[in-house]
């Protein structure tokens, strides 16, 4: 059993290192890397370089936008599971060999998602590690679906087709999230079986250290994309309007304590959520929204 992982960078050098070096000390070694470049100059190459001797790594460019350096990343791949890390993550050195043995256990499973946390163990993007396995639907998928603890196999891969190239950083449109749970949404409506093991972890940096101006701007973003996607898959309204009262709840709690920079920031999610579900749907083909068969 092979894995093919996609890593889409960009404006990263020493996360990359990092990633690179905790992928060599995997004790599973049947692996590819595949690096999707965004990058305007080399600054990867003597990193890259420096590990081609220790495992497969296909170097790729691709213009800006993480869907679009996935998609393009999709179109490379070799092997029987697909994972998608970001540049600033690592794996635990047993990772790769407890997905392989989970996929060699559970041969009528198509996908199987694990837990981010940080370097101090603390669980990220909603995931719970004290939480029992269970498999996704499209309530749970946005808590228990994070993009880098995502392994798919390539079955599933070809049935689900590419990336929506309107979600997600560094795209064209506002909708700068919520790209993998879109997929994973397209994944179950096709039928395709995932599960959640929330005690596969997968190491992140801690996502907010300070509410500043540059993460009040991070949860609108991601609001306009959730937002987006409760829209493009029709989610019932109450989904929606609790997800609405959650954020509002973050603000009149915020305030209540005092903490006016944290308030801005529930707001802010507040914001693009609204935005992001109210706005319709282009009707024509000016982006390429992850209809595309893999060629």
């Amino acid at each position: 059993m092979r894995f093919s992982l996609i890593m889409a960078t960009v404006g990263r050098t020493e996360e990359v290192k990092r990633f690179l070096e905790h992928l060599d000390r995997q004790t599973y070694r049947d692996f590819e890397l595949i690096v999707v470049d965004q990058n305007p100059d080399d600054r990867l190459v003597p990193i890259l370089d420096a590990y081609k001797n220790r495992f497969p790594i296909l170097h790729l460019r691709s213009e800006r936008g993480l869907s679009r350096a996935r998609n393009v990343g999709l179109r490379h791949i070799s092997g029987d599971i697909v994972a998608f890390p970001d540049d600033d993550c690592w794996y635990p050195p047993d990772l790769l060999e407890r997905v392989a043995r989970f996929f060699q256990d559970h041969t009528n499973i198509e996908g199987l998602t694990g837990c981010p946390v940080s370097e101090k163990g603390k669980p990220l993007f909603g995931c719970r590690t004290n939480a029992s396995g269970v498999f996704l639907n499209k309530f749970n998928v946005w808590t228990k679906g994070a993009s880098i603890a995502i392994f798919l196999k390539a079955s599933a891969i070809a049935e689900i087709g590419t990336f929506d190239e309107t979600l997600g950083l560094g795209g064209s449109t506002p909708w700068e999230s919520s790209e993998e749970a879109d997929y994973l949404i397209r994944a179950l409506k096709k039928g395709l079986r995932i599960y959640h093991n929330p005690h596969l972890v997968i190491h992140h940096p801690e996502i907010i250290d300070c509410y500043d101006s540059k993460s009040v701007q991070r949860a609108l973003r991601c609001g306009l994309g959730m937002g987006r996607v409760w829209r493009k898959h029709e989610y019932p309204f109450l989904f929606v309007f609790y997800q609405w009262l959650r954020s509002a709840g973050g603000v009149i709690i915020s305030l209540a304590l005092g903490r006016v920079g944290k308030a801005r920031y529930h707001l802010a999610a507040l914001r693009g959520k609204f935005l992001g579900w109210i706005t319709k749907l282009e009707a024509d083909s000016t982006f390429r929204s992850g209809r595309q068969r893999l060629k």
